[in-house]
């Protein structure tokens, strides 16, 4: 399609001038009739200078495999909270937006999005067509702020949550940078010895004319050995197994199995099965206050709760409750909802005050992930470091075992002369 200028004059006889994308300007001149207004000049838009700066930059390969953040996202919401209240127009809100930007591929996002809505669709159907950037919720959030007046404030609600969101998982990231960051230097520390240190040990042990090797040597020889001389072999296994497990957690019934692992896993379990209440409780919460449906509601979060198991059982539920059942009789019987969940979900339907027993549910339990993470990270240290103490004390043990063995052979003989 191709972008045109216009001039034209609504109802009030007041000159309006803007920018829109059409098959050709007959179209656009039909559709800018429909709207009320009087059209007087059409003529093809020449891009802004800015951007033919950034075609000739690259900037378009930049909008098109550039990240964008959660952090990104929330920002790019409370911007636009805040410019709807003030009464500045849509098309004004998305131009400015795009400016001030601070992700490349967002920017790209905005513009199409920018000329979508000029073109006269619906913000909400101009954002379904981003969906690995715009999901569910979010289109389904806006949809509901458009059609009951209230955009601003659903992108306000929207903003919060994402915060929340991206904060609950900036805390799950840090607090597991540590035990990972201690895992890799205790695997590249048994790798150093095992490929590097071990065969000048070797070698000692044949100038010295050692060959009866305890048990331990002789198993560590064995794995020095293969992975010296079968290092592509190791490397390629590595690589297979991991791909192999992506494929199939990539598939439903992989995908299953490793979130119900996820639940099931000593202490991780706990930890996951949390999030996902909080997650839940958050979502449905923003969704229902937003003016959402209950039955739509609950399809969106089982979308977004990120676990199989939780979301067949949310999706259960929501059979349950169109067929005229009390929400809190099939979250009891999916077994995925503590009591207290159930419990407190009953009462807020009782009393017509679901969203806000949902936030309070949420505020919970993202301050029981809080407590389940700082005792995680305090009970994992001593853990990481004894266990990597033992590996590579056994190591060390294992190559100064047949020196140690000679050594008092060497005693011994001096000895009995």
């Amino acid at each position: 399609m191709a972008t045109y200028q216009y001039v034209a004059k609504d109802a009030l006889g007041k000159v309006i001038t803007g920018t829109s994308e059409a098959e050709n300007e007959q179209i656009l001149v039909r559709r800018l009739r429909e709207k009320g207004f009087w059209v007087q000049k059409v003529n093809p838009a020449r891009a802004p200078a800015r951007q033919q700066t950034q075609a000739r930059a690259g900037g378009g390969f930049a909008a098109g495999f550039g990240r964008v953040g959660g952090r990104d996202l929330a920002v790019f919401c409370r911007q636009f909270a805040t410019m709807i209240d003030a009464g500045v127009s849509l098309v004004r809100c998305l131009s400015v937006l795009e400016e001030q930007s601070g992700s490349a591929r967002l920017r790209g996002i905005i513009r199409e999005i920018q000329a979508a809505v000029e073109s006269g669709e619906t913000l909400s159907r101009a954002l379904s067509r981003w969906p690995r950037i715009f999901n569910n919720l979010f289109v389904g959030l806006v949809r509901a702020g458009e059609i009951g007046g209230v955009l601003d404030e659903t992108l306000n609600r929207l903003a919060t949550f994402m915060e929340e969101n991206e904060r609950l998982r900036r805390k799950v990231k840090s607090a597991m940078t540590y035990p990972v960051l201690v895992l890799v230097f205790a695997t590249g520390v048994v790798i150093g010895m095992v490929t590097f240190v071990l065969p000048q040990f070797v070698a000692v042990f044949k100038d010295l004319g050692i060959t009866d090797l305890p048990g331990p040597t002789k198993i560590l020889i064995q794995v020095s050995n293969f992975m010296t001389s079968k290092w592509y072999m190791v490397i390629g296994g590595a690589i297979l197994l991991f791909m192999s497990f992506s494929q199939y957690t990539h598939t439903r019934i992989g995908r299953r199995h490793w979130d119900w692992a996820k639940l099931k896993t000593p202490v991780f379990g706990k930890l996951n099965h949390k999030i996902a209440i909080a997650r839940f409780s958050r979502t449905l919460s923003t969704l229902l206050v937003s003016g959402v449906p209950i039955l739509q509601a609950l399809e969106t979060v089982a979308a977004s709760v990120d676990n199989e198991i939780i979301s067949d059982a949310i999706m259960a539920s929501r059979a349950a409750i169109r067929e005229g059942e009390q929400i809190g009789d099939p979250l009891q019987r999916s077994g995925m909802f503590p009591p207290m969940v159930v419990q407190m979900v009953a009462i807020g339907e009782e009393t017509g005050s679901l969203d806000a027993m949902l936030s309070k549910i949420a505020d919970f339990y993202e301050s029981e992930v809080d407590a389940t993470l700082a005792g995680l990270t305090a009970a994992l240290e001593p853990i990481l470091i004894v266990s990597l103490g033992f590996i590579v004390g056994f190591i060390v043990i294992s190559m100064f075992m047949p020196l140690m063995h000679a050594i008092s052979g060497l005693q011994s003989g001096g000895m009995d002369q």
